[in-house]
């Protein structure tokens, strides 16, 4: 079995820690946005602490193990994937809010984040030696497919019936667990 060096472990740990995350959110909204017989108050919120602790425990790991801002030698520099996240999040800001006149919420901020730390991630474990080139771009064209199935799901939320913004609003917490299931698998294989 392929022994993993300490820069690796955290960033599968962190992976972990965010899976079970998006597990605790994707409970809470299951419950509390259910349209009909819907869990509301700590009946079902209590899922958010959890979802909350574990979310930063994965981001830090995560963090720590790629390291993004002292990375120079990946596909590209961490700054830029920082600097291009803060760019991107303005950008649709402006975009969804003046241009498609939707309000703003926390989970712009949510899915912007998570496309940035998966993004910092990949070109640590392809710096690092762990992912070839292919693999890395290859994960990199995944993550980059499910962030914009979650702004297409983040946009049309307001805009569909219970039932429909119900389901819509699941996709982008099964897919922020899903890609960081599918990438942990290429770092264990």
């Amino acid at each position: 079995m392929y022994r993993l060096d300490e820069q690796t472990k955290q960033i599968l740990t962190g992976n972990v820690l965010l899976i079970i995350c998006c597990l605790f959110y994707l409970a809470w909204w299951l419950l509390a946005f259910k349209p009909t017989g819907e869990v509301k108050g700590l009946k079902s919120g209590w899922l958010l602490l959890p979802a909350f602790v574990f979310g930063l425990a994965g981001i830090a790991e995560i963090v720590r193990g790629s390291n993004p801002l002292k990375l120079q030698s990946g596909l590209m520099p961490g700054s830029f994937i920082l600097l291009g996240g803060i760019a991107a999040y303005l950008i649709l800001y402006g975009l969804t809010s003046v241009v498609l006149k939707r309000q703003v919420t926390t989970e712009l901020f949510l899915i912007v984040g998570w496309a940035v730390l998966i993004l910092s991630e990949l070109n640590a474990l392809y710096a690092g030696g762990h992912f070839s080139k292919f693999t890395a771009v290859a994960f990199i064209i995944i993550t980059a497919a499910a962030a914009a199935i979650s702004l297409i799901c983040y946009i049309l939320y307001y805009k569909l019936d219970t039932t429909l913004g119900y389901y819509d609003g699941a996709i982008p917490l099964i897919l922020a667990a899903a890609v960081p299931v599918v990438i942990s698998a290429g770092i264990i294989v």
